[in-house]
């Protein structure tokens, strides 16, 4: 048997090319449960990420809820004192200028001591209703931006 004979190559080669394979489909086999492995070990850490990051924004949101509940408890307060009359709406004016000036006793007399001219609505609750309404409507928003803002910056560090 020489080494030059055709069926002695092709059975090197053949064993050659099949230690290859096996090596190779070894190696592609533990690299893919190397891979399984990994990538349930991240899954895993982001899992407890995702539940801290939730927890997060629950209390966030229960502190919102909070605020709110505090804050319309404040408006129905407002809001019955204005029903009642116990709170009046007074809008500031402009007082003209005048070049007599106005004496000591004219502004007792008309029981205004802080010196600026104002106007007191004239029974029209509905202004006031409306204007606390708006103020309660801008408040709950900024409310609601702030607590987004803390929830995200602290989202955020938590990376």
């Amino acid at each position: 048997m020489s080494l030059l004979n055709p069926w002695v190559l092709l059975g090197i080669v053949m064993a050659v090319l099949s230690a290859f394979g096996g090596g190779y489909y070894k190696g592609k086999d533990s690299e893919y449960q190397r891979q399984q492995l990994e990538i349930a070990a991240l899954n895993a850490k982001a899992r407890e990420t995702e539940q801290a990051m939730a927890k997060v924004a629950q209390t966030y949101g229960e502190t919102l809820r909070k605020a709110n509940n505090v804050a319309k408890a404040k408006e129905n307060q407002l809001r019955a004192d204005l029903n009642s009359g116990a709170l009046k709406l007074r809008l500031p004016t402009k007082a003209p200028n005048c070049a007599v000036p106005v004496s000591e006793t004219a502004t007792v007399a008309s029981g205004s001591d802080s010196g600026e001219a104002g106007a007191e609505s004239s029974g029209s609750v509905d202004v006031a209703a409306n204007l606390l309404q708006i103020a309660a409507d801008g408040d709950a928003a900024i409310r609601k931006l702030n607590t987004c803002i803390e929830t995200y910056e602290t989202l955020r560090s938590k990376q």
